[in-house]
């Protein structure tokens, strides 16, 4: 068993590094499934039936800010504190975090903690799907859970709100980077969320999240992800803002930034599901900005 070199406790690591320190008293690993409602799937569900031992489950939906009409828009400091409590992870604690579907959801909450000013948190490489595939350890039973104290600093430098990307946009002064797939980013099919327009943000950029990973899930090492971006025309040399649907698959555009030491880069948690909405933001499609 042997970690990989590019193992890094605050972005990514591999099935070999958790499984090495999954006894660690002071790990904690959270199943942050979330999948998009058309699929029909019940994430907690899943968790129920079967999670890499210890995990506590992660509801993207729930830790949200239900005051907003969007969709898992990012918490309250106070109501992410209560709900971290409430599961046991707090201050001290190295916190890894998978997801069902490989690398899909699992960014979005490694991005959330980083907002609230927790550094110690990963994403598991390849989530559940390699665990299993590599016959590891699954369970179905709850972990037991004790009260753990946490500190909350927002950063509120790491997301951005419609004003701040209308401004981008306008502007140029940030690149503003689209995890969709292609025909949703061209506005050639028609939005899964409905009463949404189709196209894209004038002036950003196409960078579906799958091409930053592997067949199996795993991201891609920094040279190739590094190459993603710069293929897809970003100049790295501007800070980046990164979106999607829903402001889900932005954060793996955002951990991408992060593996190849773009460290100014926030996520418009809005996303599409808030451009789209609005008659007076300008919308582009095809390849054209």
């Amino acid at each position: 068993m042997t970690p990989s070199p590019s193992d890094d406790p605050r972005t990514l690591v591999s099935t070999d590094w958790l499984a090495q320190h999954l006894k660690d008293p002071d790990l904690r690993i959270l199943d942050a499934s979330w999948h998009m409602p058309a699929a029909g799937r019940d994430a907690k569900a899943e968790y129920d039936a079967c999670h890499i031992p210890g995990a506590r489950f992660f509801d993207i939906d729930e830790i949200s800010d239900h005051r907003s009409d969007l969709p898992h828009m990012a918490p309250p400091v106070e109501k992410f504190i209560s709900r971290m409590r409430a599961m046991g992870v707090g201050d001290g604690h190295q916190v890894v975090v998978y997801d069902a579907s490989g690398l899909f959801s699992a960014a979005r909450v490694w991005w959330l903690f980083r907002l609230m000013g927790k550094m110690d948190i990963a994403v598991l490489d390849g989530g559940l799907p390699k665990w299993q595939a590599e016959g590891r350890e699954v369970e179905d039973m709850a972990p037991v859970v004790r009260d753990r104290h946490i500190t909350v600093q927002r950063q509120s430098g790491l997301v951005k709100d419609v004003t701040q990307v209308a401004h981008a946009s306008k502007l140029g002064e940030a690149e503003i980077i689209d995890a969709r797939a292609a025909p949703r980013f061209r506005g050639e099919v028609a939005e899964p969320r409905p009463g949404l327009r189709a196209g894209h943000i004038p002036n950003s950029k196409s960078l579906p999240f799958g091409t930053l990973l592997n067949p199996n899930g795993t991201m891609k090492d920094p040279a190739d992800l590094k190459t993603a971006f710069t293929e897809a025309g970003v100049d790295l040399s501007k800070p980046a803002i990164t979106t999607c649907g829903s402001g889900v698959t932005a954060a793996i555009l955002s951990l991408g930034l992060e593996r190849i030491g773009h460290r100014q880069h926030a996520l418009y948690d809005g996303s599409w599901s808030e451009w789209g909405m609005y008659p007076d933001l300008r919308v582009s499609t095809g390849d054209t900005a």
